[in-house]
């Protein structure tokens, strides 16, 4: 594994004075477009969450903007990369979702501001967060900007790759995939936004996230690895049918309810554990990095439970009762 105190390679591309690990991909693409000087007008960056999609437009930002860039790679020193570094830039504009959705009045407004010049740098860049949570009615009044935009603009567009974009919106930009890093490099991310993490949290947290590092760092901040560990050693508690373990069951289920949306990253963290277990069942004797499981539990129990918590997912999205929804798939998993 690299370490931070290793020097970036020269044009690399940097955030925080950092080399951006992983997206091999779309740094050689942009490598080249920036050497050559054909950047598109406009790029979607589309890939799963938490894979670096909006770090990397904004390092991309800071090298346009940059009076000495190389390659990728911003010098972090002149007027437009300092501006950058505070958020004062003037010609770099952010539009992201308010209240869950990107509307047609944020759109209005920024066809207004493109129709003028840049300020002070050869490129004004636009980064539209979350494609994908744009309205109809503004995504159809972004068409036209977004076909033919003003020149010495650039709009740079992320989204999801698991959420539905308009065909209209994806066929006017030059798509640049995303995909999930390695483990190593996972580790390495986290490891970094936090230094008191030891490697064996870092590494457990990155096994959960299956190569978004986003979405390790958002399990860590909101503790739901701890309450994971609570959750599996109440599940494989062999007391089923004492009296005292069905109350700490629904109290649990309660309090798994009140995750709201981030109930779902712990139903994940459930399918892999449950996944990760069935594998070390059937592999007879190996080793499971994901915590504690029943050594009675057949394959057949295994599959039961993975299909209880798609039963629960579906159930949540058709809003059914959450506490309730919780307590059933609960049961289910211990049995």
């Amino acid at each position: 594994m690299t370490t931070e105190k290793q020097k970036a390679k020269e044009g690399e591309l940097l955030i925080g004075g950092k080399p951006f690990l992983g997206q091999k991909q779309a740094r050689n693409l942009l490598t080249r477009s920036l050497s050559s000087g054909r950047l598109a007008h406009a790029y979607l960056f589309r890939g799963p969450e938490g894979v670096g999609k909006q770090l990397f437009a904004r390092g991309l930002t800071a090298a346009v903007n940059c009076a000495a860039a190389k390659g990728l790679a911003a010098c972090g020193r002149c007027s437009g990369c300092r501006k950058f570094a505070v958020g004062s830039h003037p010609d770099f504009m952010l539009v992201s979702p308010e209240k869950g959705a990107i509307k047609i009045k944020q759109v209005r407004d920024l066809i207004k501001k493109l129709s003028y010049a840049p300020y002070e740098a050869g490129m004004r860049v636009v980064l539209i967060e979350d494609i994908h949570t744009m309205r109809r009615e503004a995504a159809n009044s972004l068409l036209k900007t977004l076909e033919e935009p003003p020149e010495e603009n650039l709009l740079i567009l992320t989204a999801d790759s698991s959420r539905t974009i308009l065909p209209t919106i994806s066929s006017r930009c030059q798509t640049i995939p995303f995909y999930p890093l390695t483990l190593q490099e996972t580790v390495e991310v986290i490891t970094r936004e936090n230094e008191e993490l030891d490697q064996e949290t870092a590494m457990l947290l990155a096994r959960f996230a299956e190569g978004s590092p986003g979405r390790a760092l958002l399990l860590h901040r909101k503790d739901l690895v701890s309450f994971w560990k609570q959750v599996v050693e109440l599940i494989i508690d062999p007391a089923k049918t004492d009296e005292q373990h069905v109350g700490l069951l629904l109290q649990t289920a309660e309090t798994m309810a009140g995750l709201k949306e981030d109930l779902c990253h712990l139903f994940g963290l459930l399918r892999l554990w449950i996944r990760d277990s069935l594998f070390s069942h059937s592999s007879r004797g190996a080793t499971t990095t994901m915590g504690e499981t029943r050594k009675d539990w057949s394959s057949e129990q295994y599959f039961a439970k993975l299909q209880a918590i798609d039963r629960a997912e579906k159930e949540l999205k058709r809003n059914c009762n959450r506490t309730l929804v919780c307590e059933v798939l609960l049961f289910q998993l211990q049995a």
